[in-house]
């Protein structure tokens, strides 16, 4: 995997909406917060927009993410907002600027879409808080994301799981938010998963859906030949009036049961308040005992 250029003070760091709209008046704080870096914020024209509940319609929130993609003074592009909508205009971007010049693009959730359509284009990317509510999160969430941006090394050490499965794994790490992975089965955009470690979190789903979506990933061939799975925040969860039965992890847990890549749960990252940057596409050494679970970049 290629790795975009990592930054340096006085770069130019652009703020785009992808998904759903949002103000200027609430990137306070993540401007703030890059100007703390020595970086530039370069405000997009999709923040301010409203088109329901879009930062202004497909084309609008593309053209801007265009814009930022070919500009050479732009080092990378910080997703403000998620929630839904990133996928309609994927289909509308051209990436061949982008292979001269990479970037890095930063964003979860609903971002995932664009880290699976950049791994396949064989760059890495950064998962890792948006703008909106960056200041609400842990200092190591803000933390991991300059030392991310900066190429400055750092690792991840999190407390065990009774579901862990013990073991040591290497391989690239891939994925994000579950929900949309599931999306993104059979589209071009898929991942091929065979010798990654996946990464996993999710937000607000009801539990037989994350049954629902394990099995998708399980019958798609997505997990039979990782190298290991990493599982993040499962946050929220919502139930029916006649109970699942189990938790969302149990439920990852069961649907990987049958297959002896280690498995690591609690990791610092997703929808909650620790969320620490993952960079995506970079070989790691997944490290699982009984004590606790390790990740470190090789």
């Amino acid at each position: 995997m290629k790795t975009p250029p990592y930054l340096q003070k006085g770069d130019t760091i652009a703020i785009v909406a992808t998904a759903r709209k949002v103000k200027k008046e609430e990137l306070k704080p993540a401007i703030k917060l890059m100007e703390s870096w020595g970086l530039q914020p370069f405000i997009g024209k999709s923040i301010g927009l409203e088109n329901h509940q879009f930062a202004g319609s497909d084309l609008d929130r593309a053209n801007d993410f265009q814009k930022q993609l070919d500009d050479p003074k732009i080092k990378a592009i910080w997703c403000a907002k998620g929630g839904y909508g990133t996928v309609r205009m994927l289909d509308l971007l051209n990436f061949s600027n982008f292979h001269k010049q990479p970037k890095w693009i930063v964003g979860y959730s609903d971002v995932t879409v664009l880290h699976n359509h950049i791994h396949n284009l064989g760059y890495c990317s950064l998962h890792a808080q948006m703008c909106l509510g960056v200041e609400t999160k842990t200092e190591l969430s803000r933390e991991t994301l300059r030392k991310s941006l900066f190429d400055e090394s750092f690792g991840y050490t999190f407390p065990k799981s009774k579901l862990n499965k013990t073991g040591k794994a290497q391989g690239e790490i891939i994925g994000g938010n579950l929900s949309v992975l599931y999306s993104l089965c059979g589209s071009k955009t898929n991942l091929k998963t065979d010798g990654k470690i996946l990464f996993l979190e999710d937000l607000d789903e009801y539990l037989y859906h994350i049954d629902r979506m394990m099995q998708n990933l399980k019958r798609n061939g997505m997990l039979e030949n990782l190298a290991g799975l990493i599982v993040g925040g499962m946050s929220e969860m919502n139930d029916n009036n006649i109970p699942f039965g189990k938790t969302a992890k149990e439920i990852i847990s069961e649907t990987v049961a049958e297959y002896d890549f280690p498995v690591a749960f609690n990791f610092p990252a997703g929808h909650i308040k620790n969320n620490q940057t993952i960079i995506l596409g970079k070989k790691i050494t997944l490290t699982v005992d009984k004590n606790e679970s390790t990740v470190n970049y090789s």
